[in-house]
């Protein structure tokens, strides 16, 4: 059974959380609320996320601060952050967003197929990072000795370049994120190949198996 990506909602007004709740309901993923920086910084120390949608414009400690906080932490640091914002005038605010270490921004109000667009980019993203390291331990468990798994990292490995050709396809080639887990996998390619020729645990190499 896929995991469900866990993706945290933050904005100060109720009714606009309940808009994101509802375009992003069909990606049949789990969403989480907050209502300020304070609750967001507070449910991510209670779980891990895959994104985090945030209001830029909060009272209080607002976006850009939540932001910066959530940067800071290491546990935190490399989830990704999509600003939403009613400003979509003042280009400040953009720069702000990208210079707090987000990914993306939106503003408000904001179109429901790009948002959701968007959500699912990052979606695929974390499910590929979720596949390969599923992917990283059994290749620990190969080179330990404990079993022969090539044939069936192989396989898992297929899955995650197929959902990276995908991406590529949806994001462009020009998305670094996805560029960047393209170049991951395309080196943990490379080194399933170097196993592949290397000898199994009953001595013999894995192709002299025919």
């Amino acid at each position: 059974m896929t995991e469900r990506a866990r993706i945290l909602l933050v904005d100060d007004r109720q009714q606009n959380l309940l808009a994101l709740e509802a375009v992003l309901g069909s990606l049949d993923q789990t969403l989480v609320t907050a209502s300020s920086g304070e609750e967001a910084l507070r449910a991510l120390l209670k779980d891990d996320f895959a994104l985090i949608l945030l209001d830029a414009q909060m009272p209080g400690m607002d976006g850009f601060e939540t932001a910066s906080r959530i940067k800071a932490r290491v546990r935190t640091k490399d989830v990704p952050i999509i600003f939403l914002t009613a400003v979509d005038k003042d280009q400040q605010h953009a720069y702000r967003g990208y210079a707090a270490g987000g990914a993306d921004y939106i503003s408000k109000p904001f179109d429901p197929w790009v948002l959701r667009a968007k959500v699912q980019v990052f979606v695929d993203l974390w499910l590929a990072g979720q596949r390969l390291a599923t992917q990283a331990t059994l290749l620990r468990r190969r080179l330990e000795g404990d079993v022969d798994v090539v044939g069936e990292l192989d396989d898992r490995l297929g899955m995650v370049e197929e959902s990276v050709a995908a991406l590529r396809e949806q994001a462009g080639s020009a998305d670094p994120v996805v560029e960047t887990l393209a170049r991951r996998v395309a080196a943990l390619r490379q080194a399933l190949d170097v196993l592949d020729d290397g000898p199994s645990p009953t001595g013999a190499t894995r192709r002299e198996f025919g």
